[in-house]
């Protein structure tokens, strides 16, 4: 990881210096592999309002940077501060992307198909699809995707989604093919 430390109107000090270098080895022993480059700028500031220092870390990470802003009247703890709230940014990047590339976990979506619809209960607010790999695929009226049960007929053409329920193959989702 490419690590750059700056100061603006100021030198910045052996002891700063010595804590970024741990923040940045805790931040890496936390998130392997995901951090590309972290630049730390201290600044004095002139405003007493807003403190007289502001520190800022700006990290690159794959497609995305991430900027952490803080401001006070002492620099060791805005470090500290500052590299906490980037861990708690990194670690729910980390887990938004879990999410999203997720693989199909047991009782998650397993495949999708085409099929004909077999059976329909309407009133009870379920049929079954008859899947041209041979199973017998039930759903439920909370699984169609722009249609309702009225407009649905045995011998429909559908695609699906289908996952393992707790009686047998589930539709996740219907639509007519």
């Amino acid at each position: 990881m490419e690590l750059k430390v700056e100061g603006r109107n100021l030198e910045v000090r052996k002891s700063w210096q010595d804590r970024i270098e741990e923040e940045k080895e805790r931040l890496m022993r936390h998130h392997p592999g995901l951090i590309l480059n972290l630049r730390v700028t201290i600044e004095e500031t002139t405003s007493h309002k807003q403190g007289g220092y502001e520190v800022r870390l700006v990290t690159g990470v794959p497609n995305d940077t991430v900027v952490v802003k803080r401001k006070g009247d002492s620099v060791a703890p805005l470090l500290v501060e500052a590299f906490d709230t980037l861990g708690l940014q990194l670690k729910e990047l980390q887990r938004k992307r879990r999410q999203t590339s997720k693989v199909p976990e047991a009782g998650g979506e397993i495949g999708a198909g085409l099929g004909v619809i077999k059976r329909l209960s309407p009133y009870e607010s379920y049929g079954f699809i008859f899947a041209d790999d041979g199973r017998e695929i039930y759903f439920h009226e909370n699984a169609l995707k722009d249609l309702v049960m009225d407009q649905l007929a045995e011998g429909d053409a559908v695609s699906f989604g289908v996952t393992e329920g707790h009686k047998g193959p589930q539709a996740t989702w219907v639509r007519t093919a």
